[in-house]
């Protein structure tokens, strides 16, 4: 199958969507698939020896006539059976492509805030989390979770070793450092946290507009002691393995990368109510609301029972080993494009 993979995001960044369908285009490569994936050309290095790539100038808007002339001239010489939007710019691009008979638009839902209009027009819309599925109106609506490889990686750059305070409670949290996320809130937790665990040590792996400000939070708080912001680390498995507790904060969630890396690694999650996480975890581990107080409270608790959580976790571990791997996913996301033929 010739599948072409449209990522349009600005190159600005690398989250999970820009992972996800790096991930994907590999996997679906490693089935014996023809996959091209056009995006901004900073994003290369990424899917070298994977899949074909196309850099095209997606910092454009989604209207500007140059961008689309592009992806209409690569997937013109293609002539792909699947055309994959991945989020709601590329699903508007996707839309307006004239393809021929057999060729099939489908795209991918990333955000539990996205708007579907963009991929109304398209012939399927796959969402990555169940709350994301129930939201779509689409007629052929797919829920494929989000799944990572489980192969031994080069751990040289990310051993957990670097990390792990021997004395301390560890606990870990990750994502791109915007205000969505909830580090703020998580950080102005911390304080009533150690005073119930003193040896209690949060580590914050990620980089964004937000790092200098929750620097100078932590300065406030007098919790530099207890706070590390160590930046991006491309593999987080090492550290999960090695840490007590991974808590969440967002406000939203699609269906978080870091939720199944840790469940991967068995390390025990709390969260609050997001997309993915009041899915796969039990009702224990996931935090009131989104408050300073539900997630300190949430925290202390887990904290207070950490073996426990851990035991309560265990179907959640299984689940993921079984069903959240890059080899499922893939092979789901096959079985959208194989299901039926496109609208006329």
């Amino acid at each position: 199958m010739i599948i072409a993979m449209v990522l349009a995001t600005p190159g600005t960044g690398w989250g999970g969507m820009e992972k996800h369908t790096a991930d994907l285009a590999g996997a679906l490569t490693a089935l014996g698939h023809d996959v091209h994936v056009l995006a901004h050309p900073s994003y290369q290095t990424h899917f070298s020896g994977r899949s074909s790539f196309h850099p095209c100038p997606m910092h454009m808007g989604r209207r500007n006539p140059w961008l689309r002339y592009r992806i209409r001239r690569i997937v013109g010489t293609l002539h792909p059976e699947v055309v994959h939007a991945q989020g709601s710019k590329a699903a508007t691009l996707v839309s307006r492509l004239k393809l021929p008979p057999g060729c099939q638009k489908a795209g991918t839902v990333h955000g539990s805030k996205s708007t579907e209009k963009p991929f109304l027009p398209l012939d399927k819309v796959i969402a990555v989390s169940t709350p994301v599925y129930q939201s779509l109106t689409h007629p052929r609506k797919f829920l494929v979770y989000n799944g990572i490889d489980v192969k031994p990686r080069d751990n040289t750059s990310s051993r957990a070793d670097a990390y792990r305070l021997p004395s301390a409670i560890n606990v870990v949290a990750a994502g791109r450092l915007e205000s969505v996320k909830g580090f703020h809130r998580l950080v102005s937790s911390w304080p009533e946290v150690v005073e119930r665990f003193p040896s209690a040590h949060l580590t914050i792996f990620g980089d964004g507009s937000q790092r200098a400000s929750l620097i100078e939070q932590i300065h406030q708080l007098d919790c530099g002691e207890y706070i590390s912001l160590p930046g991006y680390l491309t593999n987080l498995m090492p550290p999960l393995e090695q840490a007590d507790l991974l808590v969440i904060s967002s406000d939203r969630e699609g269906f978080p990368y870091i939720l199944v890396e840790a469940l991967m690694s068995g390390c025990p999650v709390v969260s609050t109510p997001v997309a993915g996480c009041t899915e796969i975890l039990p009702k224990e581990a996931i935090a009131a609301d989104h408050s300073r107080a539900a997630i300190s409270a949430l925290l202390i608790k887990a904290l207070s029972a950490i073996e426990e959580l851990r035991q309560l976790e265990q179907p959640a571990f299984d689940y993921a080993r079984e069903h959240l791997t890059l080899t499922a996913m893939a092979k789901a996301t096959l079985e959208v494009y194989r299901d039926g033929v496109p609208r006329t």
